[in-house]
């Protein structure tokens, strides 16, 4: 039997005539990340995106692998459901005999049964439903402990007609859905080690943005091992965004200059705006259109509408936000679907929590604001913070 894979597209049917471009960007994505498990053809049909093994000779060094490539296709952004098919000859006796020895697994051990065919070749001499209950009836009499039920049954058995052939498979699996990566543009997301800032990263990847990551590290204030974690940050995000390359930023002199210059109780709010100037220079060079931040409103000190005013003002770039109004349940859920939760739970400390003021100002003034970064040689240091940042390519 020969096995394909079928990747149903989400959001890009409803694109019209720019359709093709995403198609063409989305295929070049799932071609990249299936690379490893094998020699595939994948190409688009009819909204439909088919990855078939271009052999299954065992006898071969690198047979590919079927399994690991679909496990790779549930993290593409752009595909909405996808499903392991069986092909066959679209010839009704020849489906019948190929869904009953494909599905056989699954057909004996539940109670109940239905066919859904969808004919999309319609050259086919049979409609859907009349496909269906020629199927259905057939299947039945091979497994009669099977009761067919037409509502909610405990297995569907699909039957699609297209093109080339027939194929069958059982229920889809949901995919990632979104956009593909590399349809919205670029920008650069501020990626620290907690739980909020690797989900607004994941989501802006959902909507087809290619992310660069920038990380604010302070040597000796934070360890190895808190680097470490946000690279395994951003390994685990590297399965939903694309490659990845994180942007490592010195960020000790800069912290250690506002603890000395500055109001304690401005510290957090003059530091974040510090990382604005630095992620906006990166941004421009790298060409990218808006900076992606973690920040939810009123969930700390620094992240109320004016303390988030205040930093926002020192960049021109766009900065959004696509967790601001979720609560924490929600971005906690996130994070453990996407597989953050765990990495971003591990206790070890990023710049922003070891420099927190033991009573930061909740409604900074930007006047007073303005006159506390005064003291500080502002472009000096986001120039030096700038030339040495490290590039590491995940």
């Amino acid at each position: 039997m020969r096995e394909v894979i079928l990747l149903k597209q989400g959001e890009i049917v409803l694109k019209g005539l720019n359709k093709r471009a995403f198609e063409t960007v989305l295929l070049s994505n799932i071609r990249r990340r299936i690379k490893p498990f094998g020699k595939f053809n994948v190409y688009s049909m009819q909204s439909i995106v088919y990855v078939e093994p271009e052999t299954d000779d065992e006898r071969l060094v690198r047979p590919c692998d079927l399994e690991g490539a679909f496990a790779a296709c549930k993290t593409i952004f752009g595909i909405a459901t996808l499903s392991r098919a069986v092909v066959c000859e679209k010839n009704k006796d020849t489906i019948v005999e190929f869904a009953s020895n494909y599905l056989k697994e699954q057909l004996e051990s539940v109670e109940s049964f239905k066919v859904e065919s969808k004919r999309a070749d319609k050259t086919f001499p049979l409609n859907s439903i009349e496909l269906s209950q020629y199927v259905g009836g057939l299947l039945q009499e091979k497994f009669p402990h099977l009761k067919p039920i037409m509502r909610n049954p405990d297995f569907t058995v699909f039957v699609e007609i297209r093109e080339f052939a027939a194929y069958i498979h059982g229920p889809a699996v949901t995919a990632a859905g979104g956009l593909p990566v590399g349809t919205g543009g670029s920008m650069v997301a501020l990626l620290s080690g907690g739980i909020d800032s690797p989900v607004a990263m994941y989501m802006m990847a959902r909507r087809g943005v290619r992310v660069f990551p920038i990380h604010f590290f302070s040597p000796p204030y934070t360890s190895e091992s808190a680097k470490e974690k946000v690279l395994e940050l951003a390994r685990i995000l590297e399965a939903y965004c694309g490659r990845l390359t994180v942007n490592l930023v010195p960020f000790t002199q800069i912290s250690e200059e506002i603890r000395n210059k500055c109001p304690e109780a401005l510290a957090t709010i003059i530091m974040r705006r510090f990382m604005m100037r630095i992620a906006e220079r990166i941004a421009i060079n790298k060409e990218c259109v808006a900076l992606v931040t973690g920040d939810n409103l009123g969930q700390v000190a620094s992240q109320t509408a004016e303390a988030l005013a205040a930093v926002e003002q020192c960049v021109s770039l766009p900065v959004l936000r696509p967790i601001i109004a979720f609560d924490k349940l929600q971005i906690v859920n996130q994070s453990r679907e996407i597989g953050t939760y765990e990495t971003s739970i591990l206790p070890f400390e990023d710049c922003c929590t070891v420099f927190t003021p033991r009573r930061p100002k909740t409604k900074p003034n930007l006047t007073e604001v303005l006159k506390a970064e005064s003291a500080l040689d502002v472009e000096t240091l986001v120039n030096e913070a700038v030339e040495k940042t490290e590039q590491i390519r995940i």
